[in-house]
């Protein structure tokens, strides 16, 4: 008679997190940045119908690396439960600090639970009503929350852009074609492949912007911005 198979916990957590990791790894980056009017986000994906930055909230945007059809589950999650919030509470109590809690419970759970992790790292951006008051939350597979300041990336070469993103990097806000054109760089600095426009995708949380924030920019938009 064989013996049952015994994996201990520590061992068992340990292969789920590094499968975890190995999909992120795959995963294409973002970044997210502070500029002087709110929150820039740029995102290598060259595809034109699948989106990995979206608003979440009027003040709130949510993007994702990884796995795309388990990072979109996610989004949509948050979308139901900040709606819900909103609509029974107040707007006000829609926070990007409230969605990563509930993010982490839902990845942790499913991280200690499930056979198969959730190979994804997500990120909430809030823009702040003053230059200095946006929020930066990311969120991992396990449900890890890290709250980041003024820059922060997510996906396969985060480690590599985060460098990139601090040569340079003073402490006063850049515009908006400063900083796209400072991620931009960055992008191109630990990719392995030309990064072309048509390549990017671009959005900001706009803080001038009357009612909501969330605006995705067209390729004819931020070329002419990096010209």
């Amino acid at each position: 008679m064989s013996m049952p198979y015994y994996v201990s916990p520590e061992q068992l957590m340990q292969d789920k997190a590094e499968y975890a990791k190995k999909g992120i790894a795959k995963g294409r980056s973002v970044i997210a940045m502070e500029y002087q009017d709110g929150v820039l986000f740029v995102a290598d994906n060259p595809s034109t119908s699948l989106f990995k930055v979206s608003e979440i909230y009027d003040n709130i945007a949510f993007s994702g690396a990884g796995k795309y059809s388990e990072f979109e589950h996610l989004r949509k999650a948050g979308i139901q439960h900040a709606d819900l919030k909103g609509f029974m509470y107040s707007r006000e109590d829609v926070t990007a600090r409230s969605l990563a809690n509930g993010y982490s419970q839902t990845l942790g759970t499913i991280f200690s639970q499930e056979m198969k992790p959730f190979e994804v790292e997500i990120l909430l951006a809030q823009v702040g009503e003053q230059p200095g008051e946006n929020e930066f939350f990311r969120i991992v597979f396990d449900g890890t929350i890290f709250h980041e300041r003024s820059f922060v990336a997510i996906g396969g070469r985060s480690e590599a852009l985060l460098a990139a993103l601090q040569q340079g990097a003073g402490d006063q806000l850049l515009d908006i074609k400063s900083a796209l054109k400072h991620c931009v760089n960055a992008l191109k600095t630990v990719s392995e492949q030309d990064v072309a426009p048509n390549g990017l995708e671009v959005a900001l949380l706009d803080r001038l912007r009357p009612g909501r924030k969330f605006r995705r920019l067209s390729q004819d938009d931020f070329s002419s911005l990096l010209s």
